[in-house]
């Protein structure tokens, strides 16, 4: 027993980093710091403090990059025109005397004879002995006014404004005094919804693992130069801010917001964590839904492994296999007296049914379907999915799995979705329906991409789709069918909820 015990514990490491994830990316993703996520070229980039740099073919697993030539603190990065522009900072003797350079290539991609990274100087810096501190560079490129500005600073000081020129990525307007816009945070970044300008920043202690109090929080206004207030009207120039997103789990200490646009009205956010205990403590990339809640962000979470009701937004009704559906405990007969009804005899209830008739139930709980024996009725070949009310049958239960080794999406690996307690497995089929094939095989119809929505719904779709290269996703027709068709953001046909049965 000695001995089981000490293998056991030599494997536990050994365990917990082969455990799956329900937050972390897959693969190399320690970095400090990282930068907004950016696409070029098909591959996803991320630039970290002291120069680190992560790259991923699909959002979802990461590797190691090639270092920028300028190695500094926080950078960040934007894309315009033909360019791709990194701001870097660097302390300059002690704290808090600092810059922020800018460099800029055509591409990220080391591989591409384009990729030449050029010196873009100083846009701004801090003296040490200014209340503020010129680190953590975070860039808005204005989709209204299509202005670009930088927001830096620390806890040394103020977070502060100032306006670049676009087509060049340097300072604008070198003269003017920068804009003191919060105070009591770092890692600053500006972004625009709805009529608001958001800033969110980094609260709490910085460089400490797994003992980091960093947490996210955000204010809002309707001009770039605020002031941003809180959701209680308390302006972050005075230390407000909305709590955005907190340690949870066994990941902590959040920082460095990241707006990442996948399209079709889908957001997500980039940021890391200071430590995840189960990686070692280490700081460590993530990407997460970004939801919009009563005007303000609010930060989602990727779906985790589970059995769910597959339900539609729009009609109420749930996915099903299209079988033969049997109540849950059976069909209702009558028990008992009716309601206010006496025994014969007409005495009190001496034990059995309590008053009630047909609705008064059996007493006890009732178990769950035996899947088993239920689906001993069901075809043995591909069966068809419809939609229906949810009533607690076999046939409406799914349980949603990462499939190992299949790649995935920025957030997320893909996933299978199954009956639950049995293999059988939804599935596209050709002509953008949907059906479900006796055991899964690992084909790309057959893998799912889940991702949550910006008012917390779900949007799911195959990896592709037999007979068109058409991305499509799951939409409800009326309230008893379900299809695949393309992604409209505007409609609630293509939207999922996803509940603990």
């Amino acid at each position: 027993m000695d001995i089981i015990v000490s293998i056991m514990k030599a494997a536990l490491p050994l365990l917990l980093a082969l455990a799956p994830k329900l937050f972390a990316l897959d693969g190399q993703v320690n970095i400090h710091d990282p930068s907004t996520v950016v696409l070029c070229s098909g591959k996803y980039y991320t630039y970290g403090t002291g120069g680190t740099s992560l790259v991923s073919d699909d959002g979802w697993t990461w590797r190691r990059g090639t270092p920028l030539p300028r190695r500094g603190l926080a950078p960040d990065i934007y894309f315009s025109g033909d360019r791709y522009y990194v701001y870097v900072a660097a302390n300059i003797g002690a704290q808090p005397k600092a810059a922020v350079n800018m460099i800029s290539s055509k591409t990220l991609d080391p591989a591409s004879p384009d990729y030449k990274w050029e010196e873009g100087g100083v846009v701004a810096s801090s003296d040490g002995i200014e209340d503020a501190n010129a680190i953590d560079p975070g860039i808005l490129l204005d989709p209204t006014t299509k202005r670009l500005w930088l927001t830096y600073g620390s806890y040394f000081g103020y977070i502060r404004l100032v306006e670049l020129d676009p087509k060049t990525g340097k300072r604008l307007h070198p003269g003017d005094k920068p804009v003191n816009i919060a105070i009591n945070s770092e890692a600053s970044i500006l972004i625009y919804h709805d009529g608001w300008y958001y800033l969110l920043v980094t609260h709490g202690s910085c460089c400490r693992g797994a003992d980091s109090g960093y947490n996210i929080r955000v204010g809002r206004a309707r001009k770039v130069t605020g002031p941003f207030l809180d959701n209680m009207g308390v302006d972050m120039i005075q230390g407000g801010g909305k709590l955005f997103a907190g340690s949870s789990g066994r990941m902590i200490g959040p920082g460095h917001f990241g707006l990442l646009d996948v399209g079709d009205g889908v957001q997500k956010f980039s940021l890391h964590y200071e430590a995840d205990l189960d990686r070692g403590g280490a700081s460590v990339l993530d990407i997460r839904p970004l939801l919009w809640r009563d005007g303000w962000p609010v930060a989602g979470e990727n779906v985790q492994e589970g059995t769910y009701e597959i339900q539609s937004l729009r009609t109420g009704t749930s996915l099903e296999l299209a079988v033969e559906g049997f109540p849950v405990g059976g069909r209702p007969v009558r028990r008992g007296p009716p309601p206010g009804g006496r025994p014969p005899g007409g005495g009190p209830p001496q034990g059995g049914p309590p008053p009630g008739g047909m609705f008064a139930g059996t007493g006890v709980p009732i178990p769950n379907q035996d899947v088993a024996q239920v689906s001993q009725k069901w075809p043995a070949g591909e069966i068809e999915t419809r939609l229906a009310n949810y009533l607690c049958q076999a046939q409406q239960k799914w349980t949603v799995t990462p499939v190992a080794g299949a790649g995935g999406y920025p957030g997320s690996p893909y996933f299978k979705i199954t009956i639950t307690d049995t293999g059988r497995a939804l599935a596209a089929s050709s002509g953008g329906e949907l059906t479900t094939v006796p055991s899964f095989t690992g084909a790309p119809e057959q893998l799912w991409r889940i991702d949550q929505l910006t008012d917390g719904s779900w949007r799911i779709m195959p990896k592709a789709v037999p007979g068109t290269s058409e991305p499509l996703v799951l939409s409800a027709v009326g309230s008893s069918f379900a299809t695949l068709s393309k992604f409209d953001p505007a409609s609630d046909k293509q939207r999922w909820l996803l509940r603990k049965p």
